[in-house]
């Protein structure tokens, strides 16, 4: 017997990324840098995704969304705007180079709230969420070796400098058959005392 059509998109599960986003003027400066590595090191890769720092990744069902939206509202709402520092390049060795974050501490508490709520994330044993215990903005990942090593040796003595004022978190979707992620919303860093959470709450 066939299923409801409506049923089977209750059930439909998509990626998800909570990401902190540059302001305009830095995305496109590590945007440029991202367009030159893809054309001297032979790596499209580099340009598909959007110049963003990821605090986690995750799958689950569409039918969780709502939940999953107040949960990172209320997170949010108690998080206060920080600085983000960037300077020079670092990799993760043979797939992966990125732009160093040196003001680490406020996004890894930010990811370790966030974390409280990880069974809200989890969709099963084999899709946990994955969290970033190593802020950093990537440049390039999935290298092949040789991409890899002839970029590396470019990009470990090369400069760069940027900052930014975190002032809110952005939640990406990415449906099963879609090329990238599109914006689902964004939470506002308000710094506003607990008990005032624990009013929207209840």
């Amino acid at each position: 017997m066939q299923k409801d059509i409506s049923t089977l998109s209750t059930y439909r599960s998509s990626e998800y990324l909570l990401v902190l986003n540059p302001h305009e003027e830095l995305r496109d400066r590590i945007g440029k840098v991202k367009q030159e590595f893809a054309e001297k090191f032979k790596a499209q890769q580099a340009v598909w995704s959007k110049p963003h720092l990821t605090l986690v990744r995750f799958t689950q069902l569409e039918m969780m969304e709502e939940r999953i939206l107040n949960c990172l509202k209320v997170k949010a709402m108690s998080q206060y705007p920080f600085k983000v520092e960037l300077k020079n390049f670092g990799s993760f060795p043979s797939h992966s180079i990125y732009v160093t974050v040196t003001t680490k501490e406020p996004i890894r508490e930010l990811v370790k709230e966030i974390k409280k709520s990880q069974r809200l994330l989890k969709f099963d044993k084999e899709h946990k969420p994955h969290f970033i215990d190593e802020p950093h903005l990537t440049i390039a990942r999935k290298l092949l070796p040789w991409q890899y090593e002839q970029s590396w040796l470019e990009y470990s003595s090369k400069n760069f400098t940027g900052r930014f004022i975190a002032d809110g978190m952005i939640l990406l979707k990415k449906r099963e058959n879609d090329k990238s992620y599109h914006i689902l919303k964004r939470f506002e860093f308000q710094n506003l005392p607990v008990n005032t959470k624990q009013g929207v709450l209840f």
